[in-house]
């Protein structure tokens, strides 16, 4: 087998995912959105696949398989135009944390309803006032005997109205040395004192983004996922996962787009013969097809190196990989409209809305400023600018 093609049980993985969600579809995923409704159907029948949890370990309900299966699974969907946001979130970031960090019985307590979908996590770091700047965080854990008080504010977390759980990012003082230190704190989502407000958003949607309030909500010892001194480590576990499974993400949305760009332009007929003959429209979509492939081979190194316990790597390959696939969708999605003419801007092409979709993937998880910082610096060796 050659280092640039997955393995047999990789592709054939990523064909059984996509025959999966082809059931469903764009069309189904846009409905779901513009009525308020949940994918909840698609979610729990990937559960119940093994897919969802694919990168679990096995005595937990998962299937034992690397970041690598789990960001194909998330690819798949996507490009058969059902982008499941939360896949990034629940399994890739809080399984993957509570995998490597929680004792036993945490795991016993949270990652099957992770591998089944009846249990999904969110995901909470992002404050208001502290925006990228995660050192800045305000929201804290103060001890009170057995017990843990949270306080806090947080923004742009995904999902929180269709999980149980949301994985909070907080700090705690250190008494002797007066300094932060982040911990990993599980609320459930119906805590006295934890509330949550939507966020109005242009992006179609079913998915909503929210504004969190945490004020005096108490948690049991249990609820501290990880050594409470164990500092950033614990949390960037999660975070290369985050980024590879982003682009990941971006990667299907952008062969979504171009699936149906190409579709268009072999069927419709201007002047003499199918759009498609024309270098104006086949070029860009080639120029796609080359940038969607790049984006997924350094995804691919990305997933492989952090799989094989490569940290330093991994990350600046998963930066790498989150801004070329969002440069890649963002392309791949003007491209649909512009191929489409006036239809592109149409609801019943349904293109449109993917340049909303695919425009946030330059924001978020991280923005491509931050990673363009973090090459500058990590990779090239320049001096740190922020």
């Amino acid at each position: 087998m050659s280092m640039f093609t997955e393995s047999e049980e990789r592709l054939e993985l990523r064909k059984q995912v996509a025959k999966l969600a082809s059931k469903y579809g764009r069309d189904y995923f846009t409905s779901k959105a513009r009525s308020g409704e949940k994918t909840t159907e698609l979610w729990l029948e990937i559960g119940r696949a093994g897919y969802l949890g694919i990168n679990v370990a096995e005595e937990y309900g998962g299937g034992g398989g690397g970041i690598g299966d789990i960001a194909a699974v998330c690819e798949e969907l996507a490009a058969q135009g059902c982008p499941l946001l939360l896949m990034v979130v629940s399994p890739a970031i809080c399984g993957t944390v509570i995998g490597r960090y929680g004792t036993e019985a945490q795991k016993q307590k949270w990652l099957p309803g992770i591998c089944d979908g009846t249990g999904t996590m969110a995901f909470a770091i992002t404050e208001p006032d502290a925006g990228t700047n995660t050192h800045n965080i305000t929201t804290t854990a103060r001890k009170d005997g057995d017990e843990w008080v949270l306080n806090g504010r947080k923004i742009w977390i995904s999902g929180v109205d269709e999980a149980k759980n949301v994985l909070v990012v907080a700090r705690t003082e250190d008494q002797r040395t007066g300094k932060v230190k982040p911990v990993l704190m599980v609320v459930p989502t119906d805590a006295p004192g934890f509330e949550y407000q939507s966020i109005p958003m242009e992006i179609v949607s079913p998915e909503h983004q929210f504004q969190v309030y945490i004020d005096d909500v108490r948690l049991p010892a249990d609820a501290l996922v990880g050594d409470e001194n164990g500092g950033l480590a614990q949390l960037f576990a999660g975070l290369n996962p985050e980024r590879i499974m982003a682009a990941s993400f971006n990667t299907g949305l952008a062969r979504y787009a171009l699936d149906r760009a190409v579709a268009y332009a072999k069927e419709r007929e201007v002047f003499n013969g199918p759009i498609g003959g024309h270098q104006a429209i086949a070029h860009p979509l080639a120029q796609s097809h080359i940038e969607i492939e790049m984006a997924r081979l350094v995804t691919q190194k990305a997933a492989a190196l952090y799989d094989a316990g490569d940290e330093l790597a991994a990350g600046e390959a998963a930066n790498m990989a989150k801004y070329a696939s969002a440069e890649a969708a963002c392309d791949a999605a003007d491209r649909a409209v512009q191929t489409h003419g006036g239809f592109g801007a149409s609801q019943e092409y349904g293109v449109a809305g993917l340049l909303v979709a695919t425009r946030v993937g330059r924001i978020a998880p991280v923005s491509r400023e931050m990673i363009l910082n973090f090459v500058s610096m990590h990779s090239l060796g320049l001096p740190k600018s922020y």
